[in-house]
């Protein structure tokens, strides 16, 4: 192991973490939207949701590597280039939306329906139903799903290094190849991705156990 190839590496590793937290925090967020509406929408039934299911099938049962392939090697066939962490954002939303969309929907399918009846007796609308009983209670029973989906959507962005974006992995296997310095860029490799989802893993578990008792136990 030499320290000396460690930190000749860092202002590599540096920019590599922050490429892949930019891309990640902004295909998580995008994510969550989708996900969001999507199950929204499946949950009442609104129109569309066919296509929603549709999307939702496919997103989940096809690897983000062959999604990065079709959008950056495919697309450009027919006219359509997309810039390399273009692609690689619009690859993990498509996929984590339609994760986030089966935990979100699970989360509003547990709200209890003797809540949902008892807010009809008292003459809430459809809309009210949503906004005060099954929306928020939905968000906090989906939060252990949206946890793992966040931390496994940090981790996708490894398949990243296919379409050359220099995030963690890719930075590994170039440094890699030019120095045959395996053991020390692994380790570096692995502190990496360690700052970013340690921290994060407490911090949902946190918030998770936080949310849950303001709801239910108080």
């Amino acid at each position: 192991m030499s320290w000396e190839y460690i930190q000749q590496a860092e202002p590599e590793y540096i920019k590599a973490f922050w490429l892949t937290l930019k891309l990640s925090s902004v295909g998580i967020v995008g994510a969550i939207i989708i996900g969001i509406v999507t199950a929204f929408v499946n949950y009442h039934k609104l129109p569309g949701r066919r296509g929603i299911i549709t999307y939702v099938e496919i997103a989940r049962n096809t690897p983000l590597l062959i999604q990065l392939f079709f959008i950056y090697y495919g697309l450009p066939s027919i006219g359509i280039k997309i810039p390399a962490e273009e692609t690689a954002i619009i690859g993990l939303i498509f996929l984590g939306g339609a994760y986030m969309s089966e935990a979100f929907l699970g989360g509003l399918k547990s709200v209890p329906k003797v809540q949902i009846e008892s807010g009809r007796v008292i003459g809430l609308s459809a809309w009210q139903l949503s906004r005060y009983i099954i929306f928020p209670q939905g968000i906090v029973f989906s939060l252990p799903s949206l946890a793992a989906n966040i931390i496994f959507l940090i981790k996708e962005t490894s398949i990243f290094t296919v379409i050359a974006i220099p995030e963690i992995t890719n930075t590994t296997l170039d440094l890699i190849g030019q120095n045959y310095r395996t053991n020390e860029y692994l380790l570096m490799m692995i502190i990496s991705y360690a700052i970013i989802l340690i921290p994060l893993s407490l911090l949902l578990s946190w918030i998770e156990g936080r949310v849950r008792y303001a709801n239910f136990d108080n």
